[in-house]
């Protein structure tokens, strides 16, 4: 018996703004926290609180440095964290096309 695609969703990845953390991550190769913050609608501790247990699970990389005078924050996804995108996108694409198959059979009967 294969397990339900619900069971490949995992919880470091899969949650509103860990999944769009990642993503915008994704898309921007290197996002600026501030910018991250402002997308997700989320406050500054809060995204900090994500950003640091992505952190210490190799799923992004954190840089400090400065532009101009001002402190800067800058995110970037790991290999691991392209890798575990990849994977979520997958099992939600297995949940999906489960349901849709439901759906069919359902509508058939």
């Amino acid at each position: 018996m294969t397990s339900h695609p619900a069971n490949g969703i995992t919880d470091v990845v899969h949650q509103r703004f860990r999944l769009g953390l990642l993503t915008i991550a994704h898309e921007a190769r290197r996002v600026e926290f501030g910018y991250l913050r402002t997308s997700l609608d989320v406050t500054a501790g809060n995204l900090s609180q994500h950003l640091t247990v992505r952190e210490n699970a190799g799923l992004i990389s954190v840089e400090k440095g400065y532009e101009g005078k001002r402190a800067r924050t800058w995110i970037s996804l790991t290999p691991d964290g392209h890798a575990a995108l990849r994977e979520e996108v997958a099992q939600l694409k297995r949940l999906i096309s489960q349901i849709d198959r439901n759906e069919n059979r359902r509508n058939r009967q």
